[in-house]
């Protein structure tokens, strides 16, 4: 059995856990660029959100 890859997993949130962090930071990230008045769209603002969760928790 290796020990390192059951560590790994366990590390590794669930797709519902990555959902609702990219839900949150889709949010924020619409949010100060309309305080900011600047264009995008929301399909824009929820890849870079899945970028950020994604580096955060060093998956890509």
């Amino acid at each position: 059995m290796n020990r390192g890859s059951k560590k790994a997993q366990a590390d590794t949130p669930s797709a519902q856990t990555m959902e609702a962090e990219t839900r949150l930071a889709a949010q924020r990230i619409f949010e100060e660029r309309r305080a900011k008045g600047l264009e995008g769209d929301e399909v824009s603002d929820w890849l870079e959100a899945e970028a950020e969760v994604k580096k955060r928790h060093k998956l890509g």
